[in-house]
């Protein structure tokens, strides 16, 4: 299966595209805001203690206060050993579920994750007070109404291993099967650690030498030096670390084990690429290829349209069927329907292939969306237990491909099935939309900023055929006011490049996602 990576990269927006033999399987998006900040490290002031919720509020110099859950929190002052809290996919083996995952490079920290030993029990006032300033380390981006989540327990992520200097625990992908090559890492590692930091050995790691796990070991104990040293200067609610962006990430994470080859449409990030590539994988020869095209990246590759038609509730079968996704604060339901689909044979065979060409296109869609949480489908009613089993098989199988995390309960009398998959981002609705005025919140429309965004990757596209000198951009007022308020810089931007003014003027009539350009001669 040919894999690609195709980067568009904007001086306020990077979108970066996992092509599966040319069908984008999924879709990462990062914007400076507080929806892009998973990884990083703050110096953060706790701002109220809940002792009924064992938990706490943290400030980090955003709009929504962090959340720190108790058995998140580092006992700094008494030293308690902390240890992974032993679980289906987090054993001795080390946590592999997310491990390749380019938006997760920390190892999970969800309520339980992590504890102290279970002879201890701790509360939350006994670790920290309001007041307080603490190092924190953002697990969960804010999602929704919820804030960040975060925790002390810092894990800081290489291109073969975490490093984890809180917890005295060594860990490896379960990926890396080979009984021999599991003993000889760990056994290197003990050989060379001289603190009792933790590791764990990502995928990348096997057949990794001494030499280039010393200088991977070096470079993370490094990093962390680094990290405390600047907490101890820095004020609080403050960044002390920030994360990789998205597109090295990507070229961390997949490129070298999952993609073929990368295509970005930015000279200035691809030279960064090729200099991020030499510092930190100079062993290993990647493709990497600068985009020249004159149309838009994402338009030559087919991406706008697959990116605009996972953002609608209908997804239409080839069969003539389709399914309905719907999403709300508690959990994804998904219908399947027979639609315009009547069969060729008989009525239970013509229920079975929709339900099985439904299965493919779930597993597809929720991949391709990031729907976490919990996820409920309801498939049409089918009466052979033979035609049931085979549905379970085939819907274990289509989600086998997905790296999240995913448990899949067996079929209901009603014909539900149930299912959870690990929420680890916002998913790409709640990322590119906001809740619809027009319709009080029933509906969903592309946000005020996306249309900015979209706005200006469109100027970009026609630049190079317009023969005027100026440029005429007709808008929503809602629109005219981001444009000449908080999203300003794109048009400023935009304006420094062309060597060209761009005028926006608001048209009351207008639906809050129209726009239209216009080029004209000014003498």
């Amino acid at each position: 299966m040919l894999k690609e990576l195709v980067v568009n990269a904007a001086p306020h927006e990077t979108r970066v595209a996992l092509l599966e033999n040319g069908t984008i399987a999924e879709l990462f998006i990062e914007r400076g805001d507080e929806t892009s900040i998973a990884g990083n490290i703050y110096k953060g002031r706790v701002q109220r203690v809940l002792p009924g919720m064992q938990a706490a509020f943290v400030d980090i110099g955003f709009r929504q206060a962090a959340f720190l859950y108790v058995d998140d929190v580092l006992d700094a002052a008494s030293h308690k050993v902390y240890q992974k809290f032993e679980q289906d996919n987090d054993d001795e083996n080390g946590n592999d579920a997310q491990d390749e995952d380019i938006e997760n490079n920390e190892i999970p920290k969800d309520p339980g994750t992590w504890k102290t030993s279970p002879a201890t029990e701790v509360s939350i006032e006994e670790l920290i007070t309001e007041g307080q300033e603490i190092m924190v380390q953002v697990a969960k981006s804010s999602i929704g109404s919820k804030g960040p989540r975060v925790t002390t327990h810092i894990s800081l992520a290489g291109r073969y291993m975490v490093l984890m200097p809180t917890v005295d625990h060594v860990g490896i992908s379960k990926r890396i099967q080979n009984d021999t090559e599991r003993a000889r890492l760990k056994e290197m590692l003990l050989s060379m650690r001289q603190t009792n930091f933790g590791y764990i050995f990502r995928t990348a790691a096997e057949s990794i030498d001494e030499r280039t796990m010393k200088k991977e070991i070096d470079f993370l104990n490094k990093t962390w030096d680094d990290i405390l040293a600047k907490s101890k200067t820095a004020s609080a609610t403050s960044v002390v670390y920030k994360d990789l962006t998205v597109t090295f990430r990507a070229v961390r994470d997949l490129l070298a084990d999952e993609a073929d080859k990368l295509i970005i449409d930015s000279k200035e990030e691809y030279e960064n690429v090729q200099h991020f590539l030499k510092k930190f994988m100079p062993d290993i020869n990647l493709s990497v290829e600068l985009y020249q095209g004159r149309e838009s990246i994402y338009d030559a590759y087919n991406i706008e349209g697959d990116v605009a038609r996972a953002l609608k509730k209908k997804v239409w079968l080839k069969s003539g069927g389709y399914i309905v996704i719907e999403q709300t604060e508690a959990l994804v339901a998904i219908d399947v329907n027979t639609g315009r689909y009547v069969g060729k044979h008989n009525f239970e065979e013509t229920i079975l292939k929709t339900n099985l060409e439904a299965v493919k296109e779930i597993a597809y869609q929720v991949r391709l969306r990031n729907i976490g949480g919990i996820i409920i489908i309801d498939f049409i009613d089918m009466k052979k237990e033979q035609h049931k089993e085979k549905l379970m098989a085939r819907l274990n199988e289509a989600m086998k491909k997905d790296k999240s995390q995913t448990n899949i309960l067996p079929l209901t009398e009603l014909g539900l099935v149930q299912m959870t998959r690990k929420r680890i981002r916002r998913n790409l609705t709640r990322t590119l939309c906001e809740p619809c005025f027009y319709c009080s919140g029933d509906g969903m429309l592309l946000s005020g900023k996306s249309i900015c965004h979209k706005i200006y990757r469109d100027l970009i596209s026609e630049a190079g055929d317009i023969m005027g000198n100026r440029f005429t951009v007709k808008v929503h007022p809602e629109i005219a006011r981001l444009l000449h308020g908080e999203e300003k810089h794109l048009i400023s931007s935009l304006e420094n490049q062309f060597s060209k003014p761009i005028a926006i003027y608001p048209e009351p009539h207008y639906h809050i996602e129209e726009y239209h350009i216009f080029e004209s001669l000014v003498k």
